[in-house]
């Protein structure tokens, strides 16, 4: 009958640990990145009232600090039956203008929206707050909406003009 030595048996185990815990190592994923709760919020200081956190149908939202580099694409809807009625930042909302209202762009920020449909584009001042639909990225003026071909929800492109 064949006799196991022991002192093989444990090196070879050690080796096999040592070799597991090496390859472990180079398929470990990466760090995840911090959790919304976790993530450093900007300062609010100072800040208009318009870009403050704010909380609509029990959902809170954090404006940017900058628009600089924002970039999106999502779908448009429009909006003008308010005429006259004040925007967020004070202003009286103009159908025929174009403006737009997003949840989180700093107010005012000028973005260029494209229709990806026909790729027709205008370029917007985001003086309010909305849509609050989680399947809508922006509201266009009646006025900007008919200028791009924007009936209904429509696939845009949101990129900001500012740096």
């Amino acid at each position: 009958m064949y006799r196991k030595n022991p002192a093989n048996l444990r090196s070879a185990l050690g080796l096999l640990i040592i070799f597991i815990s090496l390859l472990s190592g180079c398929a470990s994923e990466p760090p995840l990145p911090p959790s919304d709760e976790q993530a450093e919020l900007p300062s609010y200081e100072g800040k208009a009232a318009y870009n403050k956190p704010y909380k609509v149908k029990g959902k809170t939202y954090y404006p940017l600090a900058s628009a600089g580099g924002y970039r999106e694409i999502g779908l448009a809807s429009w909006y003008g039956a308010e005429s006259g009625n004040r925007t967020a930042s004070g202003s009286r909302f103009n159908p025929k203008g174009f403006s737009a209202a997003h949840k989180t762009l700093p107010i005012p920020s000028k973005v260029r929206v494209t229709n990806l449909r026909n790729g027709r584009s205008i370029d917007v001042l985001v003086n309010d707050r909305g849509p609050f639909y989680d399947d809508r990225l922006i509201d266009l003026s009646r006025g900007a909406a008919k200028q791009i071909g924007v009936r209904g929800l429509t696939e845009v492109e949101i990129q900001s003009l500012e740096n």
